[in-house]
């Protein structure tokens, strides 16, 4: 009965981290989304990189990890390193349907950008996967979002 008790309590606490890295990669997601060019411009806001803050969120919580961002926000071990940002991950050109008029996106511009964020995570866990032989997990996660800038 204690090691079906430890298991469901392991469990919990793995899906649990897999929801909180999710919720990350959304927030950083939407930022990166929301980061238009001319926010970005190092010669207009030298101190904005759009790459950067949307990792400090999704690992962190913060786009300013106040100096440190070697110290994990919202999982243990998870930091923003580990999160890869491709800001052009798919561009996307805007085509309209010839026999019925109806376009693919609708967008001012002839393309559409879509920035991703990634990551992988190596859920070590308490003791019992080592019990159990099953060792460290390791799970990868993703989110995408449509370029909308401000």
């Amino acid at each position: 009965m204690i090691s079906l008790s430890a298991g469901v309590f392991e469990f919990g606490n793995l899906l649990h981290q897999k929801l909180l890295i999710e919720a990350g990669l959304n927030d950083g997601a939407r930022y990166a989304a929301r980061c238009n060019a001319p926010f970005y411009n190092p010669v207009v806001n030298p101190d904005v990189d759009c790459a950067v803050n949307a990792r400090n969120i999704a690992a962190t919580g913060t786009y300013d990890c106040g100096g440190n961002c070697t110290v994990a926000g919202r999982v243990a071990g998870w930091l923003p390193a580990a999160v890869t940002v491709d800001l052009n991950h798919l561009v996307i050109a805007v085509t309209t349907d010839p026999t019925t008029g109806l376009a693919n996106y609708h967008s001012p511009t002839t393309n559409v950008r879509v920035v991703r964020l990634e990551t992988s995570f190596t859920y070590t866990g308490t003791s019992l996967l080592n019990y159990l032989g099953l060792g460290p997990i390791t799970f990868s996660a993703a989110h995408e979002e449509r370029y909308i800038g401000w």
